[in-house]
């Protein structure tokens, strides 16, 4: 299991999909380049997984912050997300909850799995053999100003498509 970040979200509007890209945290760039893995999701997702990014709240509970409530009612709680799997553009991920001295493990959708990861601040993960398979290189240009550089890295990840995953 190789721990993992949220790099960056790009929420689009309809009918495009949003992109969650995750990194990993310890790895050490070769040389100027990266390995970033995108998720495609959808927009009601990406929202969802924004606003825990930005630990937003509201007046009345949305349905992640009802599951956690839930969680902490039971005695539970996330003890991290595993993206374990993904067959050609589609990740399969594993929710593990930890009640006492019991785990409980929930297969999710990697995009659910994240946003209650954020809310939770609990680990995330990605089996190595997904890392392989499923991530790019990225080049870091340290010429580059930091927005510039962010510009360029979102029409990167912009450009990536499903079908680039196949092989």
């Amino acid at each position: 299991m190789v721990p993992v970040r949220i790099q960056t979200l790009i929420v689009a509007t309809a009918p495009a999909p949003s992109i969650v890209v995750l990194q990993p945290i310890d790895e050490t760039p070769q040389g100027d380049m990266f390995r970033i893995v995108p998720i495609w999701i959808g927009v009601n997702e990406a929202t969802q997984m924004g606003i825990a990014l930005e630990k937003a709240r509201f007046a009345r509970p949305m349905t992640h912050d009802l599951f956690l409530d839930a969680l902490t009612n039971l005695d539970a709680r996330i003890e991290h997300v595993l993206i374990h799997d993904v067959d050609d553009s589609t990740f399969f991920a594993k929710l593990i909850l930890r009640q006492h001295d019991r785990t409980v493990e929930l297969d999710a959708r990697p995009s659910d799995a994240l946003a209650l990861a954020l809310r939770q601040e609990a680990p995330i993960f990605i089996d190595e053999g997904v890392l392989d398979r499923a991530s790019f290189p990225y080049v870091i240009k340290k010429h580059l100003s930091p927005e510039t550089e962010l510009a360029e890295f979102r029409s990167f990840v912009e450009s990536l498509a499903p079908e680039d995953f196949e092989g």
